[in-house]
């Protein structure tokens, strides 16, 4: 039971990799926040994890709002009397708007989720950690916060600044006991496709490029072993970096 007494808040938990990390965290004994914006879903996967003997409580939360994100920490406390792994997995797709084609709407509400909602959790959460002087946030990053061809341009940026966001919290709080790592997913097998609208037939023929280049989609319990490792205390020395999961398809160049 390598999260055996803990307690983490999993972000996008409903479905896909945030649903295959709050199970597998739970089977690893850690008491779980399971939080989506969809709570009928992240109901369903509270009550499986219950019905499995693991203790899970899920919570209705849209991380582009700042009340529901203070209250998922406050939520946490309130249930469980601290936290100790923060995942901030919850994110949506751009429509593969090249920069010459973005909205500003459209900009703002890819990185009120993407980039916004982490830095409010992670911020939320930096003070318990504090008092703590032991914590873990893990973001869900995307090869597409290091390579330019795999989304659109809000979405490529968002994930760019939460790859920042990653590696400059590790360094500023390494000596206080926090980690800070981010996942970089290649192409899973989720439903954040479903969060995609009016598709740029120009930028989805240029992203094709590189996605033809995948090797294979992943599973996202296969993203959930990496989150694993980085809540356990076998990354103990790991911090500020960015693993990669992605079948060797960024390895190409």
């Amino acid at each position: 039971m390598k999260l055996e007494g803990k307690v983490a808040i999993v972000t996008g938990a409903a479905s896909g990799m945030g649903k295959a990390i709050a199970e597998l965290y739970a089977r690893e004994g850690a008491k779980v926040v399971v939080a989506d914006y969809n709570l009928a879903g992240a109901e369903d996967v509270a009550a499986g994890i219950t019905e499995k003997g693991g203790t899970a409580n899920a919570l209705k939360v849209n991380v582009a709002e700042l009340a529901d994100v203070e209250n998922m920490i406050d939520t946490a406390l309130r249930e469980y009397g601290t936290l100790d792994i923060l995942v901030n997995n919850a994110g949506i797709m751009d429509g593969f708007e090249p920069v010459g084609d973005i909205s500003d709407e459209r900009w703002d509400q890819i990185f009120e989720v993407n980039t916004k909602g982490v830095m409010r959790a992670m911020r939320k959460a930096i003070p318990i950690f504090l008092e703590k002087e032991k914590g873990i946030i893990i973001n869900v990053a995307s090869t597409g916060g290091f390579s330019g061809a795999h989304a659109g341009a809000a979405y490529g940026a968002s994930k760019h600044a939460v790859i920042g966001l990653t590696k400059n919290t590790g360094f500023m709080y390494a000596q206080k006991g926090i980690r800070c790592n981010a996942i970089a997913p290649g192409a899973v097998e989720t439903n954040i496709g479903s969060s995609m609208k009016n598709i740029n037939e120009f930028g989805m023929s240029r992203a094709g490029l590189t996605h033809s280049l995948t090797p294979r989609a992943g599973q996202p319990e296969e993203i959930a072993q990496a989150a694993l490792f980085l809540a356990s205390d076998e990354s103990s020395f790991v911090n500020g970096r960015v693993i990669t999961v992605d079948g060797g398809w960024t390895a190409a160049f």
